[in-house]
């Protein structure tokens, strides 16, 4: 009888263990110590505008964080032909980006919410080293998807993606959800869930830059990537943002207004 009193009180210790743990343990963060003043990976002349202002630069990647969303607005990277390595990396614990002012949703938002955690900048491109990859496990860098769009088109595009960098050379990328009043919230601190979510690429070239935008919603689809390929334009009105805000007026009249794929192979 002692024994099985013993048994039980073990199983119950354990059991509120694994509770705490779960619901109380953070990890330290991934940043490097002592380089709080990281220097920005891309040139601001290809960043979007920022509802907030508040813009964070990782050493891989920079984002501008919607607190009202709780998530951010865009993430912006670079991607290389030497970041498409195929290095096995343990993945890491979602954090709290200690970067963000207002503080970057817990990742217990998502859970039992059935989204899934979706990658803004993709671990995948950041495989070549331990830190790049870790860092893409900070919550601002995370939206709620669609389970199936996670794993079906937005895999895709991520995939094509390496394929043209992998083709034409080093590429930009700015993605993000579309934020808009009225979206459906998860967990306790209302994380908005995007109906759709977009990417732009970028293609630097001697004069004019080539450059592909997609808007997909945030549900799976069988459709070909070109058929949600959508202007630069259009996608400010429908993301309230200016995403070449500090290009001269000439530049983003002749780029935004159109789509054209002929410098790219699907």
């Amino acid at each position: 009888m002692k024994r099985k009193t013993i048994y039980t009180v073990l199983i119950i210790i354990c059991i509120i263990g694994f509770w705490l743990f779960e619901n109380f343990y953070t990890p330290a963060n991934y940043s490097k110590q002592g380089n709080k003043n990281i220097t920005a990976p891309l040139d601001a002349v290809w960043l979007p505008s920022s509802t907030y202002g508040d813009i964070v630069s990782h050493e891989f990647f920079m984002l501008s964080y919607n607190e009202p969303y709780e998530q951010a607005e865009w993430v912006a990277y670079p991607l290389k032909k030497s970041h498409l390595t195929y290095d096995d990396r343990e993945r890491p614990y979602f954090i709290e980006d200690p970067k963000v002012k207002s503080k970057s949703a817990d990742w217990r938002n998502y859970r039992g919410s059935g989204y899934d955690r979706g990658h803004l900048c993709p671990a995948g491109d950041r495989r070549f080293s331990e830190y790049a990859y870790n860092e893409t496990f900070y919550t601002s860098n995370i939206s709620p998807q669609d389970r199936e769009f996670n794993a079906g088109i937005w895999n895709r595009l991520e995939q094509r993606t390496r394929y043209w960098c992998k083709k034409y050379g080093d590429l930009i990328v700015i993605t993000g959800g579309v934020l808009r009043p009225g979206l459906e919230e998860i967990g306790e601190e209302d994380v908005d869930v995007p109906d759709a979510f977009y990417k732009i690429i970028i293609k630097k070239r001697k004069g004019s830059p080539e450059i592909l935008s997609f808007l997909i919603p945030n549900w799976e689809s069988n459709q070909p990537l070109q058929n949600f390929l959508i202007s630069i334009d259009k996608l400010e009105e429908k993301t309230g943002l200016n995403f070449f805000e500090k290009q001269s007026e000439d530049w983003q009249q002749e780029v935004e207004s159109t789509v054209d794929t002929s410098g790219w192979s699907f």
